[in-house]
């Protein structure tokens, strides 16, 4: 679903000039930037699709899982590369002129040492300091990655005390979320965007934190989305999950919420273990949060349990540990809280994955 991107203009506008260098004035009779938008009859080409859209506003790819470590560890991870078109005049020549951002968080989720561990970058595109290509998933930043080879994909982080190293196996086809790959959040079609999701992938590599390398296996859910008009002025933020269950089925649902907390949309994506994929719309997904906990750093209060319908599933969603929230405010200026979570059923485990949670802080912007 995501993301945080909705924030990055503020963001943005801290590098629209290099340093030393006065920003291009542009002409006062040229018009700002046209972004292209989602279209209910063009849905999503694979393997077209797979690379990035620089047309749309914003963009943006991620992988979450959950990992364990040779001694038995469970941790979670995730790797997350926002790219944005700013709102700019597209007559000025300087090539200085940052037309595109591209922004990486990363974080993982210790529960031996009762934290997150996160990190996050920012840089304009181009001079070969950040990029996000087309035709396929390879976009950067600095040292960190996250490329598509074959099949295949692998990401290198190096955090400021932590780091990720690790290699993404598709054991499943490609899920589109929506109509063809055309993903509705909110009452007005025109609030959508495009979405496909890669659940069950097989992880290996290697981690460090606290100055302690691990060899490290097991399980993510990639998304890749883009849209220009993503919601609609009413919405507050979201809640979503992803999880791979253990029968080899994948959820992925979420809610838009407004300003009184109550769901303005909601819709997912259900795919059993036999590959039958039901979309699912606002009268088939419902969330009902059943505890809270409130952060010690930012004083925001989350709701960390949940109950989540989906269709005619019903899962209650427990944290791997409470402190999941991401300061990222030194990038797209938003804190928010996104974390490992187990799904249950009856009390069973039946599923593992990620929740993420916005605009409980403060509205998140989408410009």
């Amino acid at each position: 679903m995501r993301r945080v991107a909705a924030l990055l203009i503020g963001a943005a506008l801290q590098l629209t000039a290099s340093p030393g260098v006065a920003p291009a004035a542009p002409a006062p009779t040229a018009a700002p930037t046209p972004y292209a938008l989602v279209a209910a009859d063009r849905g999503i080409e694979l393997p077209r699709d797979y690379g990035s859209h620089p047309e749309f506003r914003t963009e943006w790819g991620y992988v979450t899982g959950w990992l364990t470590t040779r001694g038995g560890e469970s941790l979670g991870f995730q790797v997350t590369f926002f790219r944005t078109r700013l709102d700019l005049h597209d007559d000025n020549p300087s090539a200085f002129t940052p037309r595109q951002l591209i922004i990486a968080h990363a974080a993982i989720s210790d529960p031996r040492h009762g934290r997150l561990w996160q990190d996050q970058r920012i840089e304009r595109a181009g001079f070969g300091l950040a990029d996000a290509r087309t035709g396929n998933t390879d976009v950067w930043v600095g040292t960190w990655s996250l490329a598509r080879t074959g099949s295949r994909y692998a990401s290198r982080i190096a955090g400021s005390d932590f780091s990720l190293d690790l290699d993404f196996d598709p054991r499943q086809a490609p899920m589109l979320n929506g109509a063809a790959g055309v993903s509705r959040k909110g009452p007005d079609p025109a609030a959508a965007s495009y979405y496909y999701s890669e659940p069950h992938l097989a992880v290996t590599g290697r981690i460090t934190r606290a100055g302690r390398d691990d060899e490290v296996s097991g399980e993510a859910w990639l998304d890749h989305e883009w849209s220009s008009e993503y919601l609609d002025p009413e919405a507050v933020g979201w809640d979503w999950i992803g999880i791979n269950l253990r029968d080899g089925g994948a959820l992925m649902a979420f809610q838009i919420r407004g300003g009184d907390g109550a769901a303005r949309w909601s819709g997912g994506s259900l795919r059993n273990a036999a590959g039958q994929l039901q979309i699912l719309g606002p009268g088939d997904v419902a969330f009902t949060a059943q505890r809270r906990w409130k952060s010690p750093r930012t004083g925001i209060d989350y709701p960390v349990v949940w109950d989540v319908r989906a269709g005619a599933l019903h899962y209650r969603l427990e944290p791997l540990l409470d402190d999941q929230e991401n300061d990222t405010r030194l990038s797209t200026g938003a804190i928010y809280w996104e974390g490992a979570v187990r799904a249950l059923a009856n009390g069973q485990d039946v599923g593992r994955g990620y929740l993420e949670l916005t605009g409980y802080g403060e509205k998140l912007r989408l410009r």
